[in-house]
C-alpha cells in the first residue's frame, strides 16, 4: 500500500498522517493496539482520573475520545468503501467527551473497549480490496479516501498516545 497523498485528505489531518511510519497500515494499527494495551496494563483507577493541567481531559477522557473517534473514522471508511456518496457530517469532539460519561467508567473497561474497537477496525480495513482503498467520499465537507482514513485513524491514536506518554504518565509513577 502507498501512503495517501495530500489530495486524499483535508490539510488538518496532515499532522496525523505524518505520525504514521511506513506504509503497512494494517501492521501499524495492530502494533499500536498492542502498544496501547501495554500502556494501560496495571494502571490504577486513580490514574484514570488524572489530568496534567486544569482544563485538560482526564486520562479516561483521552482514552474515550480516541475510541469514539476511531469508531467515527471507521464508519466513514466503511461508508466510502461501499460507494456511499452521501456527505458525512463532522462531529464536535469536546461535546463527545463532555457527554461520554467516561468519569463513571473503569479505566480497565475503557482500555478493553479501545482494544476491541481497534480489532474491529483492523478487520474492517483488512476486508477492503484495492479499489475500496482508493475510493473517495466527503466527510466534514472535505474529500477523503478510504486509504487516508486508515492512516488518519492510526495517526490520531498515535498523536494521543504520545501525549499520554509525554504529559500524563510521567507524572504518575507505576504502582
Amino acid at each position: 500500500m502507498k501512503r495517501p497523498d495530500a489530495s486524499e485528505y483535508a490539510e488538518h489531518y496532515r499532522k496525523y498522517i505524518a505520525k504514521v511510519p511506513g506504509t503497512d497500515i494494517l501492521g501499524i494499527l495492530e502494533s499500536e493496539r498492542l502498544h496501547m494495551s501495554q500502556l494501560f496494563a496495571g494502571r490504577s483507577e486513580r490514574d484514570g482520573n488524572f489530568r496534567y493541567a486544569p482544563g485538560k481531559w482526564t486520562i479516561k477522557e483521552v482514552l474515550g475520545h480516541i475510541t469514539d473517534t476511531e469508531r467515527i473514522f471507521a464508519y466513514r471508511a466503511l461508508r466510502i468503501a461501499r460507494c456511499d456518496q452521501t456527505p458525512l457530517a463532522s462531529f464536535e469532539q469536546d461535546d463527545f467527551v463532555k457527554n461520554g460519561g467516561f468519569a463513571g467508567r473503569k479505566l480497565a473497561d475503557l482500555a478493553q473497549e479501545f482494544d476491541i474497537v481497534r480489532e474491529a477496525s483492523i478487520l474492517l480495513f483488512r476486508s477492503f480490496n484495492d479499489a475500496a482503498w482508493s475510493r473517495r467520499g466527503v466527510a466534514s465537507q472535505k474529500e477523503v479516501t478510504v486509504r487516508a482514513l486508515g492512516f488518519i485513524t492510526a495517526g490520531h491514536q498515535i498523536h494521543h498516545r504520545l501525549i499520554l506518554e509525554e504529559q500524563y504518565f510521567p507524572a504518575i509513577p507505576r504502582a
